[in-house]
């Protein structure tokens, strides 16, 4: 019997994208989700996280793992930072990951052992200026997914990656010039700043079977920045 594939959203780039590529890699089966195709050559589910519930109907009956990767970087001062934007940062961050598990849940069950990715941000822990909404909305997740951990066990695991600035699309503002990457890697204990590739193995061995006693973690994968 073949495994049950993994889904994972927000593939069509930047650390989805590289966790969606890492898992075809291995052999894993993969289905992805997210508002473009990113042209991987597997199932591609269409899916506007801010627009509402999971086309459940598309889905296969059984799944074995689930990775959220839909993200958002709006850095504002307070002064400048309106309800709206908050928002808009829980309906992506929050609702979205909310939705795709409520779609999936009773199909990871079939799987027991199955796991669950979502994603959050160093500056959850780690109190940086300018970070309001996105924290907020990640601290949520975190929250999400401790709380999904005890529920949903012991079929299924759930866990969350916390990483620090991180070369994507969505980044690309913060490092947009060689001064401006410099700035960002001098931060970090490590002095440079993350690939996404390095996010991908991470979420790649949670929801492999070297993980199967991992649940409730949010892990930091930030060069060192929420420990040293």
């Amino acid at each position: 019997m073949s495994p049950a594939p993994i889904l994972v959203v927000g593939a069509s780039s930047g650390i989805g994208q590289a966790t969606a590529q890492q898992l075809i890699a291995q052999g894993s089966a993969v289905i992805t989700a997210g508002r473009r195709d990113p042209g991987l050559s597997v199932p591609h589910i269409p899916f506007d996280a801010t627009a509402g519930a999971f086309p459940s109907d598309l889905l296969p009956p059984v799944l074995s793992g689930l990775v959220y990767a839909p993200g958002s970087i709006d850095l504002k001062p307070l002064r400048s930072t309106k309800a709206d934007d908050l928002r808009v940062a829980f309906e992506l961050n929050v609702v979205g990951a909310f939705h795709s598990i409520h779609a999936c849940a009773d199909r990871l069950k079939k799987v027991p052992g199955s796991g669950i990715v979502l994603f959050s941000t160093v500056a959850v822990g780690r109190g940086m200026p300018f970070h309001t909404s996105i924290a907020a909305a990640k601290g949520a997740v975190e929250g999400m997914a401790r709380s999904l951990a005890a529920e949903l066990a012991p079929l299924v695991r759930v866990n969350c990656i916390a990483p620090s600035l991180t070369r994507t699309p969505l980044a690309e503002k913060l490092l947009s010039t060689p001064e401006r990457e410099a700035a960002g890697a001098e931060r970090h204990p490590l002095k440079r700043v993350g690939e996404a590739a390095e996010l991908a193995s991470m979420a790649a061995f949670l929801l492999s079977d070297q993980a199967r006693w991992i649940t409730g973690q949010v892990i930091g994968v930030d060069g060192g920045l929420s420990a040293i």
